[in-house]
């Protein structure tokens, strides 16, 4: 291969905003990525596609008061940063104020559009989170997203001075005499090995969280002992591969056991990868079940904090839970985040979005009620017990404790007084915001004859993304252990913790990811483009 100005490793969104930055410079780019064509675009594609704005014309529409420092307060109280966390706290203060002019409104003028409600989530719990909703949903999910921008890499006018290599997996960083001079790997089809050589290598080659033994190796020491299953809901090729080659060079990798985890994955019917799972939106009307068929107490719902439902799970025996719903609960609640299981979303039907929202998702609860192995029905508590058991292997379960259990949580719904019962005074707070209203059942009961069959759903912890990663400054420059920057090395998106090494802190207040991605990307550029200009 010739010599290139930058050579970018990963062709997911932050490689992607990253080359078309450079492309707009005038630089000549050579961009790698391991997966095949067909994927280009990496975990995005297959994303929700939420991102975290501040004080936005939606926000405003919606009568929703925000402002950078109630945001930024937010983030830190959140977060719960170390006291050492000096680049993440930093990489916080330019996200919050920057992401609406950086993020959104770019967006906006290459031909983006957002849901006209923004969603809210990460209240917060035991620990202050979202003051307001700021979860901005593409019009057309993550593959949406994805579409625009390599529709605009490919046809840009100095589209000439980019190359793409597909299916090259890049595993070592290349120096001559203390100077970085490129990378090298070898192909995924035949194995043959390469050399790319430039003058600045950014590495956006994702986290490490496709890897499920490097996940239980960096599990959380707030979470116990991994669970024996976990599944992949992160990209398979998210292997940390690229933050031990950036290690050999002496760059500082930091905060690897803090990662965005789901408590709420089941097992894809039709895999892509090892291990693969769905992230279930978990219904908030269900009741969340340790593996015995306990009640989880404090009851466990969405929308607050998503490292504490891990945690709660986590910490318990048996390595799954379950979550106990009827059918209609699934019809009005039950939802995959991502765009698969998205479709009137990831296509833009309006119509068809209005009809699952009024009379419910039927397509996506027959689909998963019928091929996940995950899910049970039957229409008794007794006959539902059996199928859990038998799905566990085991007796765990008795039948006469968990109907003791239900017939007590429907019997706080019927007398309409959500303060005798935690679960139904979240559920009430959250349904004070028309957002989460529409999507939330109102005073049902489980047990209620006219919502049969009963449904129980088997849970296990889903890998997502991590939130440690390759230390940068506020350039994406790669630092070492003294702070310093490694000359020609720079890292964004999820390889470098979003931001700094670890912008989150210990959690995410969600949409921060994607909007990470295209942040880090475009403050990389500007940092390579800025020394010429």
């Amino acid at each position: 291969m010739n010599k290139f100005e930058v050579i970018i490793i990963g062709g997911g969104i932050a490689g992607i905003v990253c080359a078309l930055e450079l492309l707009e410079a005038g630089r000549r780019v050579l961009l790698l990525d391991r997966d095949e064509e067909e994927n280009f675009g990496g975990l995005a594609k297959e994303s929700f596609g939420g991102m975290f704005f501040v004080d936005t014309p939606e926000q405003r529409r919606a009568k929703v008061a925000d402002s950078v420092d109630l945001a930024l307060e937010d983030w830190r109280a959140f977060a719960e940063f170390e006291p050492g966390d000096h680049w993440p706290q930093r990489w916080a203060e330019y996200y919050v104020h920057h992401c609406t002019d950086l993020g959104y409104r770019w967006l906006k003028a290459l031909g983006i559009r957002f849901f006209p409600v923004p969603h809210w989530v990460e209240r917060g719990l035991h620990t202050r989170g979202n003051s307001a909703p700021r979860f901005h949903l593409v019009w057309g999910t993550g593959q949406r997203l994805v579409e625009v921008l390599v529709q605009r890499l490919l046809t840009h006018p100095q589209r000439a001075r980019l190359e793409l290599r597909f299916g090259h997996r890049v595993e070592r960083l290349l120096s001559e005499n203390g100077a970085l001079t490129g990378c090298a790997g070898r192909t995924e089809g035949d194995g043959a090995e390469f050399e790319a050589h430039g003058e600045y290598v950014v590495i956006a080659a994702g986290g490490a969280n496709g890897a499920i033994d490097r996940v239980k190796a960096n599990w959380h020491r707030d979470w116990g002992t991994p669970p024996a299953t976990i599944l992949n809901g992160s990209h398979r090729y998210a292997d940390g591969r690229l933050h031990d080659a950036a290690k050999q060079l002496g760059a500082g990798v930091t905060h690897m056991d803090r990662m965005w985890n789901y408590a709420a994955g089941v097992h894809h019917f039709r895999p892509r990868k090892p291990g693969h799972g769905l992230s279930l939106v978990p219904p908030r009307s269900a009741l969340w079940l340790d593996a015995r068929g306990e009640r989880i107490l404090p009851p466990l719902v969405t929308g607050f904090d998503t490292r504490d439902l891990v945690t709660q799970v986590s910490t318990r025996p048996g390595g799954h839970s379950w979550q106990l719903l009827n059918r209609r609960i699934a019809l009005k609640e039950l939802a995959v985040s991502g765009a698969e299981f998205n479709p009137s979303i990831r296509d833009r039907r309006w119509l068809a979005f209005l009809r699952d929202v009024v009379l419910g998702n039927r397509w996506l609860v027959d689909t998963l009620t019928q091929n996940c192995v995950d899910f049970v029905c039957a229409d008794s508590i007794e006959a539902l017990v059996d199928k859990m058991n038998a799905l566990a292997r085991n007796a765990a379960i008795d039948a006469a404790r968990l109907r003791a259990t239900v017939e007590g949580y429907d019997t706080a719904v019927a007398r309409g007084a959500p303060w005798q019962d935690e679960q139904l005074r979240r559920i009430d707070a959250l349904r004070g915001y028309r957002g989460d209203r529409i999507r939330t059942a109102r005073s049902q009961r489980i047990l209620d004859p006219g919502g049969l069959p009963l449904v129980a759903i088997r849970e296990f912890v889903i890998s997502r993304k991590s939130l440690g990663g390759i230390r940068t400054d506020l350039a994406c420059r790669v630092l070492d252990a003294q702070d310093a920057p490694i000359s020609g090395l720079y890292a964004i998106g999820e390889a470098a913790g979003f931001g700094g090494g670890g912008v989150h802190g210990l959690r995410a207040l969600e949409g921060t990811f994607l909007g990470g991605c295209v942040l880090t990307g475009r403050a990389a550029a500007a940092a390579i483009v800025k020394p010429r200009a």
